[in-house]
């Protein structure tokens, strides 16, 4: 599938979602998409929605609602405001639309069931769509139990774009955090939300032919951070050659430094440069990134813009914000407003309009917009 035909997550709409109320957001989404507001006003909660997605898709949604502090914690205002969320979201091609909306309902012990859950295709020059409806009532998605009773087409393909809309977040760099620890070598198939297979991923990529190329590009970009930087030493432990450790070494020297030797930093930036720069064949259909600038040097925040502006040409990215310096390597039609309505008490999500802002881009930037509030998002 050619690049501008694959299909792309185009819209969500969300009601009933945490700060989102129950009349609903509408959040359109494009090959970047960086989410802008003040504390608390909703960024981190759509970024969550999609993490509850990775457990739907696994079979574990109990598990992200237990884990979240059960229903109420996810419904706006809890189950006695909101007794339902709602979700309708959208993939588009050039000649095709695929929508999955569920909904679920707060029932009894604190959790939520499927009470609708549909999935529909649509060719673009033909105006009825084919939907299929699943059974309701149950706890856990059935798009998985659909795809392989039915050999549904529609319900595999649907199931793999969101499969493939990946949360990460690399902030977690503590001295028991995986990706400082030894992991096992195998687990290489992709890297973890957490970076937590750093070390096994890279040096599966590293061996093969194909993934050397990026490997090598990683390694220019982690210099360009980090000039004493060398490479990676990448080797199954000699005691347990079952598992590996994120071994170092700068330039012109033979010391063997270990993960626990690097910054906070500089291990977050090596895992988004692993992250960003990987294989497009490797690559999620969506990264959803909260605030990947956190820690970093001004130098490696301008690299990092340069690394999404890469991966976006084979994967959409989805992040959150409150860095003015980041905000500037951007177009202002990838900005979407966040901000909490007060009238509404709830969270707003508004993309900006280039065209609108025209005659203000001549003279400032858009980080200047947003300090002086003429985009809004500001506290």
């Amino acid at each position: 599938m050619e690049q501008n035909d694959r299909l792309k997550l185009t819209n969500i709409h969300l009601n009933g979602f945490k700060s989102i109320d129950s009349e609903g957001q509408d959040i359109p989404l494009g090959d970047i998409t960086i989410l802008l507001g003040a504390n608390g006003a909703g960024k981190s909660n759509l970024l969550s929605f999609f993490k509850m997605l990775n457990y739907m898709t696994t079979g574990a949604l109990q598990v992200y609602i237990g884990k979240s502090g059960f229903a109420d914690s996810l419904l706006y205002y809890g189950s006695k405001k909101t007794s339902r969320l709602q979700a309708d979201i959208t993939f588009t091609s050039l000649t095709d639309r695929d929508n999955y909306r569920f909904t679920l309902s707060h029932a009894s012990s604190d959790t939520l069931i499927f009470t609708d859950e549909t999935i529909v295709w649509q060719d673009i020059d033909n105006p009825t769509p084919y939907t299929i409806q699943l059974d309701p009532g149950a706890k856990e998605s059935g798009l998985d139990k659909f795809y392989k009773e039915k050999n549904s087409k529609t319900a595999k393909v649907i199931l793999e774009l969101l499969k493939r809309c990946r949360v990460f977040q690399f902030h977690d760099t503590s001295s028991e955090a995986k990706i400082r620890n030894s992991g096992y070598i195998n687990d290489d198939g992709y890297l973890r939300s957490d970076g937590g297979n750093l070390a096994a991923f890279l040096y599966s990529m590293k061996q093969q032919e194909e993934g050397e190329k990026y490997y090598q590009r990683i390694l220019r970009y982690i210099r360009m951070a980090l000039p004493q930087f060398q490479d990676f030493v990448l080797e199954p432990l000699r005691r347990n050659e079952n598992y590996i450790l994120l071994n170092w070494k700068e330039k012109d020297s033979e010391y063997l430094f270990g993960p626990h030797q690097i910054s906070d930093g500089s291990l977050r930036f090596m895992a988004l440069a692993t992250l960003l720069l990987q294989p497009p064949k490797t690559l999620p259909n969506v990264i959803i990134l909260d605030e990947p600038e956190l820690g970093l040097h001004p130098a490696a925040v301008s690299l990092l813009t340069g690394m999404i502006k890469a991966a976006s040409l084979h994967s959409q990215i989805l992040l959150a914000t409150q860095s003015t310096r980041f905000i500037d390597d951007f177009e202002a039609s990838d900005i979407v407003i966040v901000e909490r309505n007060e009238a509404r008490r709830c969270s707003t999500y508004r993309k900006l309009d280039e065209s609108k802002l025209s005659e203000w881009l001549e003279r400032y930037s858009i980080s200047e917009l947003w300090e002086k509030n003429v985009i809004g998002g500001r506290p």
